[in-house]
């Protein structure tokens, strides 16, 4: 009976210390076998790996391990960090785009934009169409809510997708209106839409909790990565013969923000070592030197400043501002909590968590989506190889290439010449009577686009006021006569003025071949066209100097105006050959030789021989001379004011009152049938 009650405690206390035992030794087993795996790791690894491996670590911040492998750089990827400066980014993005919709999106132009019908596109793809005034307005309506749900982190998903969707419509409706940084607001915001951003400070996170959890890492790789590749290619094209010898900016010295230099350097040389050397340095680096932990403090108050600077010295919108709000995602993922004295426990588990060693099938996926666009976006900005038909002077449209500043225009004449084919007469159009915008001067696709639309236009007008037209049929032929200079050259043809745009060909994997190519080879002139010009300038407060270029077989109608005197033409390279248009004798001229110019008269210019001619005209004007308008020594006015920052608010809220103003008359036409009051058009 005693032997009976015993309880069978040892058999059972032996096998729970076998099982012990057991795991214990698969433990050491793993420890040893882990171990040895490192220990081969590191026997492999060669003192020269490891110094790359170092080096990586300092420039970058992060393991060159992570990215031996898709496994490891999915894991890099997927790993879960605090979301509240993606949170603050988001904010401050929203608010943004919040103002930008009404000043660069033309939300306070929307009834010159869309509200008349005549009124020109230039569409990437030729099938979109802008819907009607009204229509258009309730696009604008659903952009600015995506925008305000951005900013507020209200039902994030579909403010995004909102956004973006009527953002891309707008953007690719009008080529003429891009932008570098308009093509970075859309991009930011379709990157937005696949993250977590609402998961911080956020309505969504406010009334659902549960959304207050860390985000995975991608989130801030993906918008880092896109600034990262804005700074860099901005750089790389400023890296070129044409920025780094100083034609692109010129006199920005003047500006009120370069005067603390002025007093260190002269004009010629703050242009040159600041605005351009210096720009190009700054652009090409500073996305690594925010990178890396040892420089972005240091770095840190020269991308505040630069930026700070381009807000006053360009007219370049939210730009500025948004870089700036990119800024923070650079300095952790936890600051905001830091700020506002939350638990830094909380911030410490999000860093402390582990990677994941076996990412699934959705999360290696999501790698290589994340892989090719980052490839793509590499690719894109040096893509000019394929779409052959968009290259002009530049190559590619404004926009993607990242070539920032790198190019600018002086455009002296626009002529648009409209030819009746049954009777031969010519008539001439106001170049911007169907459109606001001048980009179209430029690119060649616009410009058949533009006289396409001409077309259509004239066509509408003679069916609907057949007897005020001054066409007899709409057998009709148009020409565009351009001249402009880029960087400082001289004046030049665009396109070829005998080409009939309407039956011109393009395509856009083709060479445009109506489109004249810049004249590169007078580029050794520039530095002596810069020497002229002074000389000119010099003479008194009212005189001037124009440099012009042209093709063998091809020429200049040029009008005197009675205002300009003392007018003469010297040729500078080639052989010209000039008459006036109150004189029946021509006269040949030779590089040196000059001819004085009576004023209101036209003047001929044809240039003959094999290889283009060159030749400045220089003149007085009358008018500025009788009314004695006077220059500081500043090149601006005097009246300018230094920090126009009042002047700019009052201007920002007229805009949005004009904006709202716009929005409320298309919600009461749609709604009660109101009639919108629509700006006129001057047209000629």
């Amino acid at each position: 009976m005693t032997n009976s009650k015993r309880k069978p405690t040892t058999p059972k206390s032996s096998e729970t210390s076998t099982e012990t035992k057991s795991a214990t030794t698969d433990n050491v087993k793993l420890t040893t076998e882990s171990k040895e795996e490192e220990q081969k790791k590191q026997e492999k690894t060669s003192p020269e790996s490891n110094t790359t491996a170092q080096l990586f670590k300092i420039c970058f911040g992060h393991e060159l391990h992570n990215f031996n492998n898709l496994n490891s750089f999915t894991c890099w990827l997927q790993r879960p960090v605090d979301g509240a400066a993606l949170g603050v980014f988001r904010m401050l993005f929203g608010a943004s785009m919040l103002i930008d919709i009404a000043e660069e999106r033309g939300g306070s132009q929307l009834d010159v934009r869309y509200g008349e019908p005549q009124h020109c596109h230039f569409p990437l793809f030729s099938g979109m169409r802008a819907l009607e005034y009204p229509f258009m307005g309730c696009i604008y309506i659903c952009m600015w809510l995506g925008a305000l749900g951005i900013m507020l982190g209200y039902r994030f998903r579909c403010s995004c997708l909102t956004f973006i969707m009527c953002y891309w419509y707008i953007f690719l409706l009008n080529k003429p209106a891009w932008n570098n940084h308009s093509y970075l607001f859309g991009l930011t915001g379709t990157l937005l839409l696949f993250t977590q951003a609402h998961s911080y400070c956020s309505l969504d996170s406010w009334l659902q909790p549960q959304l207050r959890q860390p985000v995975p890492y991608w989130n801030y790789f993906l918008i880092k990565f896109q600034f990262f590749i804005l700074y860099m290619y901005a750089g790389l094209k400023k890296f070129s013969l044409e920025w780094l010898s100083g034609y692109a900016m010129s006199s920005l010295s003047q500006h009120w923000v370069f005067a603390p230099f002025r007093k260190l350097l002269d004009g010629e040389l703050i242009d040159l070592l600041l605005i351009h050397w210096f720009t190009a340095i700054f652009d090409l680096s500073i996305a690594f030197f925010m990178t890396c932990d040892r420089t972005r403090l240091l770095v840190t108050p020269f991308m505040i400043g630069f930026h700070l600077m381009n807000s006053r010295l360009f007219a370049i919108g939210m730009f500025p501002w948004v870089c700036l709000a990119e800024v923070p995602l650079f300095f952790g993922f936890s600051w905001p909590r830091r700020i506002r004295g939350l638990d830094k426990s909380t911030t410490m588990k999000v860093k402390e968590s582990p990677i994941q060693g076996n990412p699934g099938f959705k999360a290696q996926l999501r790698s290589c989506i994340i892989l090719f666009y980052c490839a793509l976006q590499l690719f894109l900005p040096y893509s000019h190889f394929i779409t052959k038909g968009y290259n002009n002077w530049t190559n590619g449209l404004y926009g993607y290439s990242w070539d920032m500043m790198v190019h600018s225009y002086d455009t002296v004449l626009t002529s648009i010449k409209i030819v009746d084919n049954d009777n031969q007469k010519v008539h001439y159009l106001n170049p911007y009577a169907f459109t606001e915008y001048e980009r179209w001067t430029k690119s060649a696709d616009m410009a058949v686009q533009y006289a396409k639309c001409i077309e259509r236009n004239i066509h509408e007008d003679m069916e609907r006021h057949p007897q005020n037209s001054p066409l007899t049929s709409t057998n009709i032929s148009i020409y565009f006569d351009i001249w402009c200079s880029m960087n400082q050259r001289f004046q030049q043809r665009v396109f070829d003025p005998r080409v009939d745009l309407l039956k011109a060909p393009w395509s856009p994997f083709k060479q445009t071949p109506w489109s004249l190519p810049l004249l590169t080879e007078l580029n050794h002139m520039r530095p002596k066209l810069k020497t002229i010009a002074n000389e000119v300038l010099a003479w008194n407060n009212y005189s001037d100097v124009i440099f012009v270029a042209d093709f063998p077989g091809l020429t200049l109608s040029n009008f005197i105006a009675p205002a300009l005197f003392n007018c003469t033409l010297t040729i500078l390279e080639g052989n010209v050959r000039y008459k006036s248009s109150n004189d029946e004798e021509s006269y040949f001229l030779t590089a040196g030789k000059s001819i004085g110019l009576e004023s209101n008269a036209t003047h001929y210019v044809t240039t003959i021989g094999q290889k283009p001619a060159s030749y400045l005209y220089t003149y007085v004007n009358r008018t500025m001379q009788e009314e004695n308008i006077q220059i500081d020594d500043d090149g601006l006015t005097k009246d300018r004011p230094i920090l126009p920052l009042w002047k700019e608010f009052n201007q920002r809220i007229a805009n949005y009152q004009q904006f709202l103003t716009h929005l409320a008359n298309c919600v009461l036409y749609l709604l009660y049938d109101v009639p919108i009051p629509m700006s006129i058009r001057e047209r000629v």
